[in-house]
């Protein structure tokens, strides 16, 4: 299950859970989408992964145990690791290069 950060990891905007801009990498690294068109160019700064537009769990619980009532999104708040003035560089070196062949 999708942890639902609540926060771009490079700007730091909340991402509410049913944010449609919020942006995930196969680790679930998570920005927003202008960050992710304008910043990292579909780049993850932390794995070189590209990004998917994140899905919206339902607020209701459809089915036992499920909704966000039983699966609340997290409050714990990420943050980019890495050097900002590293990070162009990586970017760099990946951002022409499609996700799939990464």
């Amino acid at each position: 299950m999708l942890t639902i950060r609540p926060n771009c990891e490079y700007c730091d905007i909340d991402l509410l859970a049913d944010a449609p801009d919020a942006m995930i990498c196969s680790y679930e690294c998570t920005f927003c989408a202008n960050c992710v068109e304008t910043r990292l160019h579909n780049v993850c700064p932390n794995c070189g992964g590209g990004f998917e537009k994140r899905p919206i769990r339902p607020k209701n619980a459809y089915r036992n145990g499920t909704g966000l009532g039983n699966a609340p999104a997290s409050a714990k708040r990420m943050h980019l690791k890495h050097d900002r003035e590293k990070l162009a560089e990586f970017i760099h070196r990946l951002k022409d290069t499609p996700p799939r062949e990464r």
